[in-house]
């Protein structure tokens, strides 16, 4: 037996050519998953149930690195490999078989153990999008392979826990408590979610009587409304304009550290950067609202009904970019629907004239296509059939493949019966053609007087000041319109400002808070006549601004120092502490102000390095440090540690970073007495690519 055991694992691959979906359906994934942070790893026990649909001998789940030992009172044996467990035996077809076993894993990726070796919060979080979640959960790469999941989460006692699906029970285990979570509806393992922290929620009804928690860590608590302003609006409105009830039976919404996109849209538990939370101040700059609305609709689009492959990702991706930008345009108004249409239309026509256009039907296409494009196909596709039909069509289509996974034709399909259109065009010009049409998309956004108007007054870009003063005068009308007076501001920049004096004074006075915020972030030297108005920026209700104002008037009235930094002192900014650090590195390099301070100062900057805090902080701090040349030994040690770090953007800082301070003689010897002090993980990018 063990030999014929050995034989079919040598000859599994030959199996993997065809999809396992057509022989096996892997109905329920059940069982308790403990946690083990100090170690960071899993010791899980599953229990799953399958319908075999043909005749075979092998059955398998994906699982990397995992060992397991043998089933529970089985007569089936089960093996590992590099990445997959094997169930070996004679199954036959129609009949249903439930296994139950034990396994550990360390995971590699997709779990990530944030804090525990360090002073941060401390957090465990997944991301599985992809074929990741296998990592951690044995469980079916494949989205075609539906799955109810309904697992328990064993972890110490002092910390939530937040999963897919409707918590059931909670109970304490020792040092530890076991929270139950049940989903009535199957998904794909991607979905599959958890995190855990120190969190508590706000809780909200939707019309409808879904539950909405909003997690929030307990430091956080005055942001909570600001950071989930529009929850509900967004949710009652999706569940009107698709016209399908949320095919869940709750919403969470959880925010973490060092996560490695803007969010993640697990079925009923979304995780999201916690760089969007919020307080007043900072909404009108970096709000949740459209990652909020992005990952809410593809509950629907993606979550109830999944894309097949990779080829037809527009139809998740596209569509929660559309739907996201319907919510927006209910909760900001038309003109910003149409500014996002046209902002996107500018990027992919550039893109389109580079010759880089991709086909939306291109497995390969960028974020930029499969997002973007898809949202215009789909603006496109409702003005040529007609909201009504649209709206039917999208209906049907999302009730015939409910809990299901579809291509692109039947979407098409449904849209046509819906309206009684050829769609064959609309197939040929906006999912297999690379090039952008411009020329259709711009004549759409005409529809919008507001878009006329707009372009109105960018074609005064080519025109001499004294042929367009009077229209920038106008364009500065009370009230302002936040766009014009942007656009306005920026034509401004590029011209003297004592020659445009009387322009930028209306401005200022606009009490527009964008416009203001376009005069902080352009005008590099503000004139001694403007610097009242530049002063009065400061008190604006815009982080941005804020920091962009204090960095200018540094740089133009010295003598006016000690006033700003007396201003801002103890602003910390949005989550990344944007003014903070600008803040603490001005006053570094600004000998007279707090003289005796200095030491304190750069003690607390270069605090801001370490991995306790999140990435983005990190960055801002290594920046500046930078900027100033001058850096503690612990912050060379954070950005060694940084080279390997989880979100391949600060990753990717941090060995730039590192190489461009290795060119420098100073920087270098310190960087070398270093290297083999630290954890080896630490150092391996540095001894690979200085071949040390």
């Amino acid at each position: 037996m063990k030999h014929f055991i050995w034989l079919i694992l040598l000859l599994c691959p030959l199996y993997l050519k065809a999809q396992q979906t057509s022989r096996v359906d892997i109905q329920k994934i059940s069982g308790n998953i403990h946690l083990l942070p100090e170690m960071k790893s899993v010791d899980g026990k599953l229990q799953v149930e399958l319908k075999v649909l043909k005749p075979t001998d092998s059955i398998y789940l994906d699982a990397k690195k995992a060992t397991v030992k043998g089933l529970e009172k089985s007569e089936f044996q089960l093996s590992a490999t590099k990445d997959k467990l094997w169930f070996i035996g004679n199954f036959k077809a129609g009949k249903t078989y439930t296994f139950k076993f034990n396994y550990q894993v360390t995971p590699a990726q997709t779990m990530y153990f944030v804090g525990w070796d360090n002073t941060g919060s401390n957090q465990i979080w997944t991301q599985g999008q992809g074929k990741y979640t296998s990592h951690w959960l044995p469980s079916i790469d494949d989205v075609n392979d539906k799955i109810e999941f309904d697992l328990s989460y064993q972890v110490p006692k002092a910390y939530e826990v937040i999963a897919n699906g409707k918590l059931t029970s909670k109970k304490t285990k020792g040092e530890d408590r076991i929270w139950k979570y049940d989903m009535q509806n199957p998904m794909s393992s991607y979905l599959v979610a958890v995190a855990v922290g120190d969190y508590a929620f706000a809780e909200e009804k939707t019309e409808s009587g879904i539950a909405l928690q909003y997690y929030y860590e307990p430091e956080n608590k005055d942001k909570v409304e600001a950071t989930y302003r529009y929850s509900k609006q967004i949710f009652d409105f999706f569940e009107t304009e698709i016209g399908i009830p949320f095919p869940w039976q709750d919403y969470k919404q959880v925010p973490v550290r060092d996560f490695l996109y803007a969010g993640m849209e697990n079925t009923t538990a979304t995780l999201f950067s916690n760089q969007f939370i919020t307080d007043d101040t900072g909404f009108i700059d970096r709000n949740y609202v459209n990652v909020n609305a992005h990952e809410l609709a593809h509950q629907w689009f993606g979550n109830f009904v999944t894309a097949t492959s990779s080829e037809h990702h527009w139809l998740q991706e596209g569509f929660a970019t559309f739907y996201a930008l319907l919510a927006e345009r209910e909760v900001f108004g038309e003109d910003y629907y149409y500014y996002k249409l046209y902002e996107t239309a500018e990027q992919l026509k550039e893109l389109s004239d580079a010759g880089e256009g991709e086909a939306l039907l291109n497995a390969k296409a960028s974020s930029l296509t499969f997002y973007q494009k898809g949202a215009w196909a789909l603006h496109i596709l409702k003005e040529n059939v007609g909201e009504e039909a649209f709206r039917k069509g999208v209906k049907t289509y999302l009730m015939k493949y409910a809990y299901q996974s579809v291509n692109t034709d039947a979407f098409l399909k449904e849209m046509e019966l819906a309206s009684k259109t050829d769609l064959s065009l609309f197939k040929k010009d906006w999912l297999f053609q690379s090039a952008f049409k411009a020329d259709e998309s711009l004549a759409s956004l005409k529809k919008s007087d507001f878009i006329k108007e707009l372009l109105a007054l960018k074609a005064l870009r080519k025109l001499d000041l004294e042929d367009k003063k009077n229209q920038l005068q106008l364009a500065l009308q009370q009230p302002v319109n936040d766009y014009f007076g942007q656009e306005v501001v920026y034509q401004l920049a590029q011209e003297k400002p004592e020659e445009v004096m009387a322009l930028y004074k209306k401005a200022f006075a606009s009490d527009n808070l964008l416009t203001r915020q376009a005069i902080a972030i352009t005008l590099r030297e503000t004139p001694r006549q403007l610097k009242e108005d530049m002063e009065s920026l400061l008190e604006d209700d815009s982080y941005l601004t804020q920091e962009k104002a204090l960095m200018n008037l540094w740089q133009n009235f010295t003598e006016s120092r000690t006033a700003y930094f007396e201003k801002l002192k103890g602003v910390e900014g949005f989550q990344d502490k944007n003014i903070e650090i600008l803040w603490l590195t001005l006053h570094l390099v600004s000998p007279a102000y707090e003289k005796d301070q200095k030491q304190e100062v750069f003690k607390k900057l270069s605090k801001y390095t370490s991995a306790s805090y999140d990435y983005a902080i990190r960055e801002n701090a290594l920046g500046y440090l930078y900027q100033i040349d001058t850096f503690s030994q612990q912050s060379y040690e954070d950005l060694f540690e940084g080279t390997k770090h989880q979100v391949w953007r600060f990753r990717s800082y941090c060995r730039q970073l590192l190489d461009t301070l290795w060119e420098n003689t100073k920087h270098r010897a310190q960087l070398m007495a270093l290297v083999d002090e630290i954890p080896s993980d630490h150092a391996a990018y540095a001894k690979k690519k200085y071949n040390l």
